[in-house]
């Protein structure tokens, strides 16, 4: 199993530590990342539990962890607000996020408002939960957050119960960090996004295989065009090394943006790994 550069409480006292004048990430694995900016503290798709394991571990297609998980929900205590951005458990964990939220009395969850019901299931009072929707915006602290819609291999959409999969796209100073989530590309999405002057993408590249049985994602050469074309500074993988029946060598990532975009800046991360988006 793939161990954290950083975990446990080493790793919670990196993120206090942090003074964060610049945005500053660290990524859980799977989707999920800290991001700090001055003093808020965000997680965003934290998947910290072994719930999929177990849930799947009879079936045809168990969920066999790759990488350890860096820290567990109950050990975080300084979390302003935790964004899940769709329904599947690595997304919106039943193992995670009430342990994060019951540790950090002051946190709110931001979810897609057709999940407010799912979530309150879960254990989570309605009071702590902002349910949102594609086209809102939302103040945090000292950030702003532009919710935009995600398409996980569709959009979903329904005028009964909105966007189902939501992605986030957080301005702090001068840096924009999109996390569209679990997605494939779309219609309009480049457009949509690009004027936004997004300085980091965080772009799942596991691509699709209905052999998987699961649904997909952008693969590593879409997230790469999606970047370029989008604009972004920076381009973040994620969506891989977490589940050996759903994951893709972040090697060929590597060797994809080197031989085809080299102009293209990236940043491959460490599971527990910290990192101050670079200033220009």
């Amino acid at each position: 199993m793939i161990q954290p550069v950083r975990a446990g409480q080493d790793l919670i006292g990196d993120i206090d530590r942090a003074e964060a004048a610049r945005p500053t990430l660290w990524w859980l694995g799977q989707s999920g990342f800290v991001i700090k900016y001055r003093s808020a503290i965000f997680y965003v798709d934290p998947y910290l539990s072994e719930s999929l394991t177990r849930k799947y571990q009879h079936t045809s297609k168990p969920h066999i962890r790759m990488t350890a998980p860096p820290l567990r929900g109950e050990m975080v205590r300084h979390a302003d607000a935790v964004f899940s951005t769709h329904k599947h458990s690595d997304h919106l964990d039943p193992g995670t996020v009430p342990a994060i939220l019951n540790a950090s009395p002051g946190a709110v969850l931001v979810l897609p408002r057709s999940l407010d019901d799912h979530a309150h299931a879960m254990g989570i009072p309605y009071e702590r939960m902002i349910p949102t929707d594609a086209g809102e915006m939302h103040v945090v602290e000292d950030a702003v957050i532009k919710v935009v819609p995600s398409a996980h291999e569709a959009l979903d959409y329904s005028p009964e119960t909105g966007h189902p999969h939501l992605g986030y796209v957080f301005s702090l100073g001068d840096v924009i960090i999109c996390h569209p989530g679990d997605c494939v590309p779309f219609e309009g999405q480049v457009e949509l996004l690009r004027p936004l002057g997004i300085t980091v993408a965080l772009m799942p590249i596991n691509g699709r295989d209905p052999a998987r049985g699961v649904a997909g994602n952008f693969d590593i050469a879409e997230a790469a065009c999606f970047a370029e074309d989008a604009g972004a500074r920076w381009l973040v993988p994620m969506h891989y090394d977490m589940f050996t029946c759903n994951t893709v060598d972040v090697r060929l990532f590597v060797n994809h943006m080197k031989s085809d975009h080299p102009s293209q800046r990236f940043k491959v991360f460490q599971c527990g790994e910290g990192w101050v988006v670079p200033a220009e």
